[in-house]
């Protein structure tokens, strides 16, 4: 008998990312194994975001691509929860609305997957706005490499690319943190979540996703506080397991030299049109 392969949705949530949001549905749409389902979730978008998916719903007609409007509030964590809940793939990926998935992002899922034991499965970024990007993809894939073993027995899953098992969301659904402050690192509570239900978490290497460095145009002010998110995630959990503030430190101790890296590159795009 045949085995059935393992369908995956593809769920994006976006508030106005009408930047990035074409380049991120095509991504999708452009897998060496297509996705079950793509599934943008708008949030109130005020820029034409909703639009230009339905624009491509128009070129596209064969394309599994839904559009999906979370009007009832603004925040990630409810828009995210209505494309995971719609969701009818046997895996379900959730990636950011500035995410470019590589070709073979579902066939490596699908891949992670085929292990009935896996819940969900993560994997590295790379950052397509920044310099040396290869290299780049390969000291982020040892970083986070790094993080697992430090993190011990909590195993990260990243928001802007990672997949879980249909399963695993309806097990966590009710417990993941409603974050009405968006106070929080969503995916690091979801981390959380797998991990106090005993969900096995993988990271796959070869499950790539390009993403926009865009975070370290950020103030300086406003930066710390998002990587500030880690703690605040870890305090309302109750964790003091050292380890897992790795990740936090390392992001606080980049920010400078990629600071320099990001102007440096502005100056040379000017420099280029002049």
């Amino acid at each position: 008998m045949t085995e059935t392969a393992l369908t995956v949705s593809i769920v994006i949530p976006a508030y106005n990312e009408s930047d990035t949001i074409a380049a991120c549905v095509l991504a999708a749409l452009t897998q060496t194994v297509a996705a079950h389902e793509i599934i943008v979730v708008d949030n109130l978008s005020t820029d034409g975001t909703g639009d230009i998916v339905r624009a491509l719903q128009v070129v596209y007609p064969d394309a599994p691509l839904v559009i999906l409007e979370q009007n009832a509030e603004q925040g990630l964590v409810p828009t995210r929860n209505l494309g995971l809940d719609f969701a009818s793939g046997d895996v379900i990926g959730r990636i950011d609305a500035d995410s470019v998935l590589e070709p073979t992002w579902v066939q490596e899922v699908t891949r992670a997957f085929s292990d009935e034991t896996v819940s969900a499965a993560t994997g590295p970024v790379i950052y397509y706005d920044m310099p040396l990007r290869r290299l780049g993809l390969r000291a982020d894939d040892a970083v986070r490499r790094a993080m697992l073993v430090l993190a011990r027995e909590y195993h990260f899953v990243f928001g802007s690319n990672m997949a879980l098992r249909a399963t695993a969301w309806r097990a966590i659904r009710e417990s993941v943190c409603r974050d009405v402050d968006d106070e929080l690192h969503e995916d690091i509570d979801i981390s959380v979540h797998l991990h106090e239900h005993d969900l096995r978490v993988v990271y796959v290497s070869e499950m790539i996703t390009g993403m926009s460095a865009r975070r370290i145009d950020d103030s300086p002010r406003d930066y710390y506080y998002y990587v500030n998110r880690f703690e605040r995630t870890y305090q309302r959990h109750n964790i003091r397991n050292v380890g897992l503030r790795v990740p936090m430190w390392l992001l606080f101790a980049a920010y400078p030299a990629l600071k320099m890296v990001r102007k440096r590159q502005e100056w040379r795009a000017h420099a280029d049109i002049d």
